[in-house]
């Protein structure tokens, strides 16, 4: 009889315990919340953290000598400009649609048994089996499309800068008719029309990074996830289907945590790659954060994040510098409020 009323008190202290974090957690306010998530990315040297829920800035902390007006690179936060350029090129019939072969276009591909199956969906969702390259170390657009086909399409992850130096020559091609540069193109189509302004945007040979080269304040970064979470749509004008921008959250056989450009809030595989940083690896393989399912992000070196998270109708920026960081804590923080 005695065990059972040790158990029972046992039970009732537990319960106790449990309501109590939760009263706690409960009475935060929406800042406080975003203030225990920007002390964490402080502690973590963070630079910047900006949160958008609607269509308005909530909150905006700047930290270790960071300020509003100061771009910082993005590094492989890059990336995702091309998912978006894609699904905007195809709407213009530019690129018939996300299956296309990259062979119609680079047709020195067609002799290839491997390169020539590649569709651009399989190149941006980093499946197409091509040499990926060392992160960092990013090749010219002629140089990428020589790389070899190490495995058939579709069957294997690797992360690396090739591929999008790839599609930055398929576009080019694809725009040589019209006398436009990709970039030229990007911003007209993308970034003019939502107000964004590139700081800088570094170049090889002439031709913009589409990996890793662009710079931007977290106030103008924001815009672009902005652009995402309302399903292309800004100050109700369609910019870009919806229909092909929700294709980019979808993930691949080969890697479910990864769509076309974007990390996806789903478990995936070990990825493969040359200097594969601990960040990466761990997203791919146990998702971004938990209790936030549609949660997807931008993501590049030294942790720059760009949060979307329509279920919550916000965007989150962070950039920082390198060290250790654990973007499930920093969710957690700024969604529940728990360390």
């Amino acid at each position: 009889m005695m065990n059972i009323h040790i158990f029972a008190a046992f039970v009732l202290s537990i319960l106790l315990l449990c309501s109590s974090s939760f009263a706690q957690t409960a009475t935060l306010t929406e800042k406080q919340r975003f203030e225990l998530a920007a002390e964490y990315s402080r502690e973590s040297r963070g630079l910047a953290v900006l949160v958008m829920k609607g269509d308005k800035i909530v909150f905006e902390d700047y930290e270790n000598g960071h300020t509003a007006d100061r771009p910082w690179n993005l590094a492989s936060g890059t990336k995702s400009f091309s998912g978006v350029m894609c699904a905007a090129a195809i709407e213009d019939k530019l690129i018939s649609g996300f299956d296309e072969k990259v062979s119609d276009t680079i047709t020195e591909w067609r002799s290839d048994p491997r390169k020539s199956k590649v569709t651009i969906r399989q190149l941006l969702s980093l499946t197409s089996g091509i040499d990926a390259g060392q992160i960092g170390v990013v090749p010219s657009y002629t140089e990428a499309i020589s790389k070899l086909a190490e495995y058939d399409p579709g069957t294997y992850f690797e992360y690396g800068p090739v591929p999008f130096q790839i599609f930055g020559e398929l576009m080019t091609r694809k725009l040589k008719a019209k006398n436009e540069t990709v970039i030229g193109y990007l911003k007209r189509r993308i970034l003019t029309p939502i107000g964004l302004s590139v700081a800088s945007w570094r170049e090889v040979s002439g031709q913009p990074l589409l990996p890793q080269g662009a710079n931007l304040t977290a106030r103008e970064w924001v815009k672009f996830g902005l652009l995402l979470k309302n399903g292309g749509k800004w100050n109700g004008k369609q910019i870009v289907a919806k229909k092909l921008l929700d294709e980019l959250v979808v993930g691949s056989k080969a890697n479910p945590a990864y769509g076309i450009t974007f990390w996806l809030n789903h478990k995936g595989v070990n990825p493969q790659g040359r200097s594969i940083g601990r960040a990466v690896g761990a997203i791919s393989q146990n998702g971004i954060a938990t209790g936030v399912k549609d949660l997807y992000m931008a993501a590049g070196a030294a942790n720059q994040r760009l949060y979307i998270i329509p279920s919550l109708d916000m965007v989150v920026v962070r950039q920082g510098q390198l060290a250790k960081f654990d973007d499930a804590e920093f969710i957690r923080r700024l969604v529940t409020g728990t360390k």
